[in-house]
């Protein structure tokens, strides 16, 4: 796939729907009607630009394995959906009805998540750029997109890479 381009949409538009993904109220019923596990886990869309997406999740009753430390099914919701939340600003802000979906998840952890977590991906440009040449080519296109957990103190936690797929569909 080409490199990363130059990202052509709108800034209002951007604003508009990270607003929407960011507003607590908005948020919470697009979780209970798409991700109900992700709303009970407690997950947080802090930041979400066209670049840029960070997630939370905290430590706590919810999220807390046996061993003392945050469960890798609730670090692995929040990675992706940082991921997730800019492929889907891609998808909705395309000239033309795409669909989404995960083909490959890469996964590692370095330390014990013992307190919030947060995952962090910068990878906004590469959904824009797989978005652009599925809705040019009219062929499937793929985007990796990394995410880094950090506790509060900046330590890492875990490391994550989902491959997203994404392909033109016919109507919307």
């Amino acid at each position: 796939m080409a490199e990363p381009v130059a990202l052509s949409v709108p800034a209002p538009q951007v604003a508009k729907l990270a607003a929407r993904l960011k507003n607590p109220v908005l948020f919470r019923g697009f979780m209970l009607a798409k991700l109900p596990l992700a709303l009970v886990a407690g997950l947080r869309v802090r930041e979400l630009d066209a670049g840029r997406c960070v997630v939370t999740v905290p430590y706590g009753w919810r999220t807390t394995n046996p061993f003392r430390s945050t469960y890798f099914a609730a670090l692995s919701m929040a990675a992706e959906l940082s991921t997730g939340a800019l492929a889907m600003m891609a998808t909705e802000l395309a000239e033309a009805p795409v669909a989404l979906i995960i083909v490959n998840l890469e996964a590692s952890f370095e330390k014990k998540a013992q307190a919030l977590t947060a995952f962090t991906c910068e990878d906004g440009p590469k959904a824009f750029a797989a978005v652009a040449e599925t809705v040019r080519s009219g062929e499937p296109a793929t985007a990796r997109m990394e995410t880094v957990g950090r506790s509060p103190d900046g330590t890492v936690v875990a490391r994550f890479a989902f491959t997203w797929s994404f392909k033109r569909r016919s109507k919307r």
